[in-house]
């Protein structure tokens, strides 16, 4: 059985159309919490390879697809990378800083009070003087002075103090491709064995990063898609080349906020959604959303608002972290953030327009008619034939005011789409009438209503990639 052969509990009209992605951890690590978190309102499910063991890993990810097939409906596995996190190594107590005091690190190295401070990567191999480097997660900002041998120096800009295995920032450091560590390289391995349907890159400075990832799942037989994480300089410096080499973004707020100024960061947030709408790769917000429901049944007003305002952008899902993986809330947290979404959703005349022109071709055109003609004859739903999902993404990028219903005959990519605007997914046998018959099966079971009328767009070779050519109308009976 799959996990659309149920009927949806919800009409057409109640569906969100902006995305949820809830986070794994200790506080949902049972089954009957990862059906509640689906059952609340989530779509695609995060697997932090930051934390955890693979067979933590495993078994939440057997139990969210158990919970997929009972609710009947399809979500996205997201396994994400923990890359070149840089941290300091293990030491007792704190050690404070003052300003312009002059610090020592160096790899793997056993501390000693006035000694180096111990990191867990090798900085002296990429980091060159003059360049910043931030340390616990950008509370104390320091400056390279020199490396001598496998020393690193620096000066101190600010006071503070420094816990071990705090994260390092180097905003200005070009670690030249080097991004994929060797737990990286396990964990993609592991990942490939587990029905993974996307992979978050971490740390992305350029599209090479993405190249080499997806030769790296292709010689592991993996067919999950790219998730750029945009959280350094460099990919902020790179931005539309990497959003077109990668499957889908994702704006990683919090290390973008040390290694970016602060400020730049709603900018770079819009920019991105932008830029995602404009090569229909799917856009997603995250870090610190609901971040007070970690501790607090209900958000902060600035919270909903942060929520609201990525869905007025045009992002196609917003994610939840610790509030989840760690939180007293996680269910509560989902429940907020659906209401949120769905009350913006309810407001369209708030909605950002972005001034860039698509490409044009063939199925751009199509997707294109098929949402002026929705609107004109007033659609009550669009029925997307789709084969690896693209149709459903261009179409989605548009951002259409009606429903978008993709029908597939492949279970991936109904679970890939789970995490992309508006769309609602069903897996059926490849047929040249499978629209067709799935709005039958719709209107059966009252999801749809005589009198309905229904744009569906299909190829003349089902269940063949790329060969969208055919538009209908429909009017139900």
């Amino acid at each position: 059985m799959h996990a659309t052969e149920t009927v949806p509990k919800v009409p057409l009209k109640s569906f969100k159309r902006t995305k949820i992605i809830t986070t794994l951890g200790p506080a949902s690590d049972t089954y009957e919490l990862i059906h509640d978190l689906i059952d609340a309102g989530a779509n695609g499910i995060r697997l932090n390879f930051s934390h955890g063991t693979h067979d933590e890993h495993g078994r939440r990810l057997k139990l969210a697809r158990k919970a997929s097939v009972a609710l009947g409906k399809p979500v996205a596995i997201i396994q994400d990378l923990q890359g070149p996190k840089v941290r300091l190594g293990d030491f007792d107590g704190i050690i404070n800083v003052v300003a312009g005091q002059d610090l020592t690190f160096q790899y793997d190295v056993e501390y000693v009070e006035g000694g180096p401070i111990p990191t867990q990567y090798d900085l002296s191999t990429k980091v060159k003087v003059g360049e910043r480097l931030y340390l616990f997660d950008g509370k104390v900002r320091t400056k390279i002075t020199g490396v001598k041998g496998k020393i690193v120096h620096a000066k101190a800009d600010n006071d503070g103090i420094l816990i071990k295995r705090k994260g390092m920032n180097l905003p200005d450091t070009d670690f030249g491709g080097d991004i994929l560590t060797d737990k990286d390289m396990a964990d993609i391995k592991f990942g490939a064995t587990q029905d993974v349907d996307y992979v978050a890159l971490s740390f992305v400075q350029t599209p090479e990063d993405i190249h080499n990832l997806r030769n790296i799942l292709k010689e592991h037989g993996s067919e999950a898609k790219i998730i750029a994480k945009i959280e350094t300089l460099a990919a902020v410096a790179n931005l539309e080349e990497v959003v077109k080499a990668s499957d889908a973004v994702m704006v990683a707020r919090g290390d973008l906020a040390v290694e970016t100024p602060y400020e730049t960061v709603p900018v770079v947030q819009r920019q991105i959604i932008g830029l995602c709408l404009k090569h229909a790769k799917p856009s997603i917000v995250a870090t610190q959303m609901l971040m007070s429901m970690v501790d607090m049944p209900e958000p902060t007003r600035a919270e909903v608002s942060d929520v609201a305002t990525a869905a007025f952008l045009g992002a196609d899902a917003v994610m939840l972290s610790e509030e989840t993986a760690a939180g007293k809330y996680p269910v509560e947290a989902v429940k907020a953030m659906k209401r949120i979404v769905l009350y913006a959703e309810q407001h369209p005349p708030l909605k950002t327009v972005y001034p860039f022109e698509r490409e044009h071709n063939l199925q751009n055109a199509i997707s294109g008619s098929i949402l002026s003609m929705a609107k004109d004859i007033d659609a009550r739903a669009i029925v997307a034939e789709t084969k690896s999902g693209s149709t459903a993404l261009q179409i989605s990028s548009r951002r259409p005011n009606t429903a978008l219903i993709a029908v597939t005959s492949e279970p991936r990519t109904a679970q890939q789409l789970a995490i992309v605007y508006d769309v609602k997914s069903y897996i059926r046998p490849a047929h040249r009438e499978a629209a067709g018959k799935l709005t039958d099966w719709l209107l059966e079971n009252k999801v749809l209503n005589a009198g309905d009328v229904v744009v569906s767009v299909s190829g003349r070779y089902p269940g063949v990639s790329g060969n969208t050519d055919t538009i209908k109308v429909r009017v139900l009976e």
